[in-house]
């Protein structure tokens, strides 16, 4: 495992392009196997979970040739095998999830010999995934071992319990190619479940309700190749901006996605800080105001709350609490996703933020405190390690965030381009 050495107080300032969005990525991978023709695939970001995808992928038959200096990626698929073999399919692995739903239409068969866990934010259950698939029908045997066995995919409706992303993602490739229409309501929408339904369109997909919480997918029997650009990773865009108001610095960040950023804009707003839009690039102008805006209704705490797109990221949520830390005021944060989304605030109180946990959802952030340098230990969330970096960026003095190997899971060459915006920050192995 990897710490971080931070050295902070440096105003962060200049020009910057993110990396493509790690969660488009894997399931744009895992959409591939819908079709034996060749797809490219540019702005192909180069992380972790993405390359042991790859590397399973190529184990298993796939023809992937990919440029890392251009960030352009092809697969074929022609010479994929019929089946995982004794070991079984590698549902404990990062991403694999997502290959279930391509996979029932090449595969009759699929044996899961290994049991699926969860990260630091909380249980990541298969059953929504399984009764996706059944619904649209396989059939499901679980005593030991999980057999799923798919003779033909028939469109179906469903309504699922929550906005699932990885469920709705899925769904939508399962569907593509399953005979008549098939619908769901309560579909997750965010920008990477888009990437991949517009990505299926390329291919010859018929899908209706692209961005919106109802899916209607018309199957077709073929899909065809297709070249498509990944989107900026908008937890990135967000870091930058957000790391431009707490040192001080303008910091301008090209390909910002500025359709999808209106309520990410006005959370900025909420902590004093102003977002500026040159075309598609955002920009955050140097010192800013950085105190928490207060509300019409005066006896009303502000607050930032989240829960599935269109609301307020999730996955943000870190990011913007870092923010609040050094902003003047008081704000809560409710996190409605995951239940166990704050359990890494104690490393935060390490710098001498005062964050008081009102229980495993809410907090309140009493910004503007004094802070010192601290050693912390990282989460195995990587937004809640982002966030601590944050903080340790804006500290005078030698910080150290332990075990920080999490970031390289989402951003490709994240510390070196903080070092070019005047970041002094280095991998410690």
């Amino acid at each position: 495992m990897s710490n971080l050495i931070v050295r902070g107080g440096n105003k962060l300032e200049g020009e910057i392009t993110p990396a493509g969005n790690k969660n488009s990525a894997l399931p744009i991978l895992c959409a591939t196997l819908l079709t034996n023709e060749t797809i490219t695939i540019n702005n192909f970001p180069d992380l972790t979970d993405v390359n042991k995808l790859v590397e399973l992928m190529i184990s298993l038959g796939s023809k992937i040739e990919w440029n890392k200096n251009t960030n352009v990626l092809t697969v074929n698929n022609a010479n994929f095998k019929d089946s995982f073999g004794d070991a079984g399919f590698p549902l404990g692995m990062r991403g694999a999830i997502l290959l279930l739903g391509p996979l029932v239409s090449r595969m009759k068969n699929i044996e899961v010999k290994e049991e699926i866990g969860g990260c630091s934010l909380g249980i990541r259950e298969i059953d929504p995934h399984l009764e996706v698939l059944e619904s649209l029908g396989s059939k499901i045997k679980h005593n030991k071992t999980l057999k799923i066995t798919t003779e033909k995919l028939k469109g179906n409706f469903l309504w699922q319990e929550y906005m699932s992303v990885t469920t709705t993602e899925n769904f939508v490739m399962a569907a593509v190619k399953a005979e008549g229409v098939s619908t769901m309501v309560n579909a997750a929408s965010e920008p990477h479940v888009q990437d991949l339904c517009n990505l299926l369109v390329m291919m010859g997909a018929k899908i209706e309700g692209i961005g919106s919480c109802k899916l209607v997918i018309t199957g077709v029997n073929e899909l065809h190749s297709a070249e498509f650009t990944i989107s900026a990773d908008h937890h990135e865009i967000t870091t930058l901006l957000a790391l431009g108001a707490m040192t001080g610095g303008e910091i301008r960040v090209n390909n910002s996605e500025p359709e999808h950023f209106p309520l990410i804009v006005k959370s900025f707003k909420k902590l004093g800080v102003d977002i500026e839009y040159d075309g598609d690039t955002a920009i955050v102008r140097e010192n800013q105001k950085l105190e928490v805006e207060k509300p019409y209704t005066a006896n009303m705490l502000p607050k930032i709350e989240a829960a599935p797109w269109p609301y307020f990221p999730a996955d943000l949520m870190p990011l913007m609490v870092a923010l609040a830390v050094k902003a003047k005021g008081s704000i809560m944060f409710w996190n409605k996703l995951y239940e166990g989304g704050f359990l890494w605030i104690p490393e935060m109180i390490k710098f001498g933020a005062e964050i008081i946990m009102c229980d495993p959802h809410r907090i309140i952030v009493y910004g503007d405190r004094p802070l010192k340098a601290a050693s912390v230990d990282s989460p195995n969330i990587i937004r809640a390690t982002v966030a601590l970096m944050m903080v340790a960026l804006t500290i005078d003095g030698e910080s150290v965030i332990r075990n920080a190997d999490s970031i390289k899971r989402a951003h490709p060459n994240f510390v070196e381009n903080l070092q070019k915006l005047g970041a002094d920050i280095a991998w410690q192995d």
